[in-house]
């Protein structure tokens, strides 16, 4: 399968949706930024596949990334961070979406199991993203981080080369 063609457009992620439950199989459902590839985003995204039969990235739009990591952010463009996440073996399918929190997206994709990484606990996920897993029958699972792996810390070390 070519990488592009696991990018899911927004208009179609329900039917892609009811395609996948019809099929019987688990959707593992996360999302984030991942403005600049790095080892912790590939482990966290390989661990949260093996929690179902496919995963789902959600993906912040340019606008969405600029809200929550500043006037500076996104590095790569939403296209371009689609398609090298999609390129994934981890990866079954990639959607982006236009706002700053998963709620609309996560309503949308309906997950079986919704993967958020360990720097959160349940009273800390944002309560409208919960209700959208927990209202649609999900389960959220909380996985740890690869410490000492991020965007901003990447950034943090180029920015003094």
């Amino acid at each position: 399968m070519n990488f592009r063609d696991k990018i899911i457009e927004w208009h179609a992620l329900p039917g892609w949706r009811e395609a996948i439950r019809k099929s019987g199989k688990k959707l593992v459902v996360t999302n984030g930024c991942f403005d600049i590839l790095h080892l912790g985003h590939v482990t966290y995204l390989e661990n949260a596949r093996n929690f179902g039969d496919l995963l789902l990235l959600g993906v912040n739009g340019d606008a969405g990334v600029r809200e929550l990591k500043g006037p500076t952010r996104p590095v790569n463009s939403e296209s371009d961070r689609a398609a090298v996440l999609a390129a994934l073996e981890s990866v079954g399918a990639v959607c982006i979406f236009s706002e700053k929190t998963a709620t609309r997206f996560l309503a949308a994709a309906r997950p079986d199991i919704y993967v958020k990484g360990g720097d959160y606990t349940l009273d800390t996920l944002n309560q409208d993203e919960r209700h959208a897993v927990e209202s649609a029958g999900g389960k959220i699972v909380l996985v740890p981080f690869v410490p000492g792996k991020s965007t901003t810390s990447l950034l943090e070390k180029i920015s003094r080369l």
